[in-house]
């Protein structure tokens, strides 16, 4: 239980100091058991989509209002493969070059319920689980409208994404890998690497958008596949951009497939 009140009194002091939301921000929780920073993913409404004359635009990402009503905190990078080894004793990743803060990969949709799961019943901070579509775009605007929380133009100075424009007719693929954690700046609410380095799954199907304005939406729908976010390191630019909605099947396991996390703390439920 000790956890649980750490949590409470961090984010009591948050919310009492009311931080600007647009200033990078230190790590408002560590996770105890896996060195996990955590940032404080404040309630708010923003515009989920892509506007119609945004570069390398697609037809789903239809513009609608979202409002998320729940204080929860969010990872402030992917899952490295030192936390994934903490919680799960196992060492999947392709890129495993005893480093531990290269982003874990090569894990399922499937597999990172797994971990979340496990980290739950060890961690007794409060519940852990990946975060839905809305919540991902929401942390990777950071209170931005542009094409990247970083601005409208990202290069591989910025992110960890292959360097060659998106229109590039080069068909061979760039001999890249994963990068560690942190090494780019971050976005303004100081959570790094939310585009490139890996593919980040979601909780959601990739169901169609709904019109009009929402709140908290986590949508089901038939639909096979879950949604990606955010490019990887084999991806260039357009990969990248905040909108674009990417899928893979919840079984799949690749080099560019990660995640991050959510806490959902019992101190914060609404």
């Amino acid at each position: 239980m000790r956890a649980n009140a750490g949590v409470a009194a961090t984010l009591a002091v948050i919310v009492a100091a009311s931080v600007p939301l647009l200033e990078p921000k230190k790590a408002d929780w560590v996770e105890p058991i896996t060195g996990m920073r955590f940032v404080l993913l404040p309630q708010g409404t923003f515009t989920m989509g892509s506007p119609d004359e945004e570069r390398w635009r697609e037809p789903q990402e239809v513009q609608h209002d979202v409002t998320l009503s729940r204080r929860v905190l969010i990872g402030d990078s992917e899952v490295t493969q030192d936390q994934w080894h903490k919680v799960m004793g196992t060492r999947p990743s392709r890129f495993d070059r005893l480093a531990p803060r290269l982003p874990v990969e090569n894990v399922s949709w499937h597999d990172a319920q797994r971990f979340m799961d496990r980290l739950t019943k060890q961690s007794s901070a409060g519940v852990f689980r990946l975060p839905t579509e809305a919540e991902w775009e929401y942390a990777c605007r950071a209170g931005s409208t542009t094409a990247y929380g970083l601005g409208d133009i990202i290069t591989s100075e910025d992110a960890n994404i292959d360097p060659r424009a998106p229109d590039d007719p080069d068909p061979r693929e760039r001999d890249g890998a994963t990068r560690s954690v942190g090494r780019y700046r971050p976005n303004a609410w100081g959570l790094y690497d939310m585009h490139g380095n890996v593919w980040e799954w979601t909780s959601d199907a990739h169901c169609p958008y709904t019109t009009g304005r929402s709140a908290d939406p986590h949508p089901a729908c038939e639909a096979p596949l879950k949604v990606i976010r955010g490019g990887s390191w084999r991806f260039r630019a357009d990969s990248a951009r905040c909108a674009l909605r990417y899928t893979h099947a919840p079984g799949d396991r690749g080099y560019s497939l990660g995640f991050r996390v959510v806490l959902e703390p019992p101190a914060i439920s609404p």
